[in-house]
């Protein structure tokens, strides 16, 4: 058996996330069906992360087994020849057995769009949450940045407790603008249910004038969701990036 890499990238708006439920289009379904018709054999396929519905990629990693003997440049001409255009494979490689796409993650990048213009851009609806509200991006910088290191995150946990422990390490939290487009993006060694989502949430509301820089921090510490700021809402999120060195 060989073990295969692949990079996608998606516009997650019609799918109902990544993995695979009855009856509904998600990513993984929709990649297996695709591998199955090129290699006969539906495989199962592990991705870095689980993307919710709405939320895009473009640079999901995912690993899959298969006794097949295409070349990795088969896979990406073949299969994107089979998808339908909301998602395609940039890369694949032949990786070691022992390769795993969630387990080796070193770190993941994700970016939140927010469009802040006065009226909403029809070509940003499907890619960004709309803000018409001007926001001060130096002062959601500054306050980002208290959330580097090593915390519990629990403040930002969507149904706390998901997972056995809510303690990651974030690398990077930056925030800039180009014209009316607010970005954040937020590089960690893992993430929890709703994380990037509830930060933009929160970094908004200093933006916004309604909560001083220091706010954030007091969130952080107070490790409990009600003192943080909304969920933002999926449509502005993308999985940038996921790292197997931090070298």
């Amino acid at each position: 058996m060989r073990n295969i890499k692949l990079i996608l990238c998606y516009d997650g708006t019609e799918f109902h996330g990544w993995q695979r439920q009855p009856s509904l289009r998600t990513v993984q379904q929709v990649l297996e069906e695709a591998i199955e018709r090129l290699t006969g054999v539906r495989p199962t396929t592990t991705a870095s992360g689980r993307t919710d519905a709405g939320v895009h990629a473009m640079g999901q990693v995912v690993h899959f087994l298969t006794a097949s003997r295409h070349e990795p440049e088969t896979f990406v001409r073949a299969l994107n020849a089979m998808l339908p255009r909301d998602l395609r494979i940039l890369d694949a490689a032949e990786m070691p057995q022992a390769f795993h796409a969630t387990l080796d993650a070193r770190s993941k990048r994700y970016r939140y769009t927010i469009d802040n213009a006065r009226i909403p851009s029809p070509f940003q609806l499907r890619y960004s949450w709309h803000v018409p509200k001007p926001l001060d991006a130096g002062a959601m910088g500054r306050a980002g940045a208290s959330l580097l290191g090593r915390h519990d995150f629990r403040s930002f946990e969507t149904d706390w407790p998901n997972r056995m422990s809510s303690v990651r390490t974030i690398f990077d939290v930056a925030v800039a603008r180009d014209g009316d487009l607010v970005t954040i993006e937020v590089e960690a060694d893992g993430f929890l249910y709703n994380m990037v989502r509830s930060i933009a949430g929160t970094l908004v509301l200093v933006g916004q004038g309604k909560r001083p820089e220091s706010w954030v921090a007091d969130v952080l510490a107070a490790q409990d969701r009600v003192e943080a700021g909304p969920t933002a809402p999926p449509q502005g999120l993308f999985l940038l990036t996921v790292r197997y060195s931090r070298t």
